[in-house]
């Protein structure tokens, strides 16, 4: 078999990626690119691999959350250090009540494009190539801003670049310092959930001082003081992908140097597409969303392409069905998975499967149906015998109003007040909280109810 090259993907049938006018125009951005940094480093990836196979085990749980879709026109420090901040909040709330480290991984620092479920949008009679996110053309609804830009692909990279500075500044500076638990609670969260939160706050604060009056604190304790964080996107706009693909000098290996971690959506997961065919080379732990058409022959195949050697922490596979379905689906997949004796991550999309459109004409996720979908995918991993290892959700750390429900009662009337999303609504940081509370708790329920699990 011929070694795996970057470019291999070119040969093969492409979805869901904008066709250039202007081919030398994106030949000049793609070499620009490639004489560029890689954002993030083969050892980081590595560390991440090894983290997430310890969640395959159940001795660690993903917490992997942010942005629909990150927008150049929203980029700010304040926007970064909010979502950072509602992260570290629910990671303290799953690592309390689950008693497991969490593994965080933000929608961060590259989560640029965005699938579409048609190529094409009609307003008012009048039809335009489908908004595909900022770094392939914009959102405004004119033929001019609709057209495929590839020096959006610079910006990107910049605005990538600058997010994970400041995240490794926040993750490592003090900033994340678990005695600044207090300082994390959002001003916007006073509920019962934030009561909840700043009632478990004081109780860690009276643990780390007997801690330190042991001699154990944060400035001799490197783990107290700082968190690993980790990036991901999705793998959707593969000239920028490989353009940023680099052998890894101490390994020899092929190194996405977009994101820690990058996933395949459940538009792009063909077993002989381009985007399956450029994540099989890569040595990144990689994400494969699996939805209600995913058939039991399809999984096999990306089970082989995307982890020939059954590699802990490679495969996380990101269940997402909607509400009242993940009976229907998520069995018959973990046999599958079960039957290949496949090492993977299960984790919980719960966002995907539940948008609806408001009477109000808004995109929206009501949720009760976010939450009743993670009851059930701990539900069926409980009946199955396996471990649910992670969760995946869309939220900022802003105070939107995107989604219904949730403890403040948003409803579909005030969707209008701050609905900033430029693509699918996200959650806001006390619906986020909320999430994270009812995940500890089934957490906490199954460290209770076990024998321990039997992995996937």
């Amino acid at each position: 078999m011929a070694e795996w090259q970057k470019s291999d993907w070119r040969a093969k049938p492409r979805v869901q990626m904008p066709d250039y006018t202007d081919q030398d125009a994106l030949n000049a951005v793609e070499a620009k690119l490639a004489s560029y940094p890689p954002l993030v480093f083969a050892g980081e990836a590595r560390s991440l691999k090894a983290k997430l196979a310890a969640a395959s085990r159940g001795e660690a749980f993903l917490l992997q959350g942010g942005d629909c879709a990150e927008a150049f026109n929203q980029f700010s420090a304040d926007h970064i250090r909010d979502t950072f901040k509602v992260m570290l909040q629910m990671a303290m709330v799953l690592t309390f009540g689950a008693k497991v480290p969490v593994v965080k991984v933000g929608r961060m620092a590259g989560q640029f494009a965005k699938p579409r479920s048609a190529p094409t949008e009609t307003v008012d009679g009048v039809e335009l190539p489908s908004y595909r996110g900022d770094i392939i053309n914009e959102l405004d609804f004119t033929s001019a801003s609709r057209i495929p830009d590839p020096a959006k692909m610079l910006q990107a990279y910049t605005q990538a670049a600058a997010t994970l500075n400041l995240l490794r500044a926040f993750s490592t500076g003090g900033y994340a310092d678990v005695r600044q638990i207090h300082g994390w609670t959002l001003g916007f969260t006073e509920s019962e959930k934030a009561a909840k939160f700043r009632d478990m706050a004081n109780r860690i604060s009276d643990a780390l001082d007997f801690m330190q009056a042991a001699g154990i604190d944060s400035e001799n304790e490197h783990d107290l003081h700082t968190v690993d964080f980790y990036t991901s996107h999705e793998s959707l706009l593969l000239e920028y992908e490989e353009a940023l693909t680099r052998v890894d000098s101490t390994s020899g290996k092929w190194l996405a140097g977009s994101g820690h971690m990058l996933w395949i959506g459940d538009r792009t997961r063909q077993p002989d597409g381009a985007h399956v065919e450029f994540l099989s080379g890569v040595q990144n732990p990689i994400g494969l969303k699996c939805g209600p058409t995913t058939t039991a022959e399809d999984l096999k195949v990306l089970l082989e392409k995307l982890n020939p050697e059954n590699e802990a922490g490679r495969l996380t596979l990101i269940a997402r069905f909607g509400a009242g379905t993940v009976g229907d689906h998520l069995p018959r997949l973990i046999k599958t998975v079960q039957e290949e004796g496949a090492n993977v991550v299960w984790s919980c999309d719960p966002m995907h499967g539940n948008t609806i459109k408001s009477a109000t004409g808004y995109k929206t996720r009501p949720f009760d149906s976010v939450l009743r979908e993670v009851q059930e995918f701990f539900a069926v991993h409980k009946a199955e015998g396996t471990i649910p290892g992670g969760v995946h959700f869309e939220m900022t750390g802003q105070d939107v109003t995107e989604c219904t429900g949730g403890v403040r009662d948003v409803t579909e009337e005030d969707l209008s007040d701050r609905y900033h999303t430029a693509c699918d609504p996200r959650l806001n940081a006390s619906q986020s909280l909320e999430l994270a509370f009812l995940v500890a708790e089934e957490l906490s329920s199954l460290r209770d109810s076990a024998p321990a699990a039997k992995a996937s």
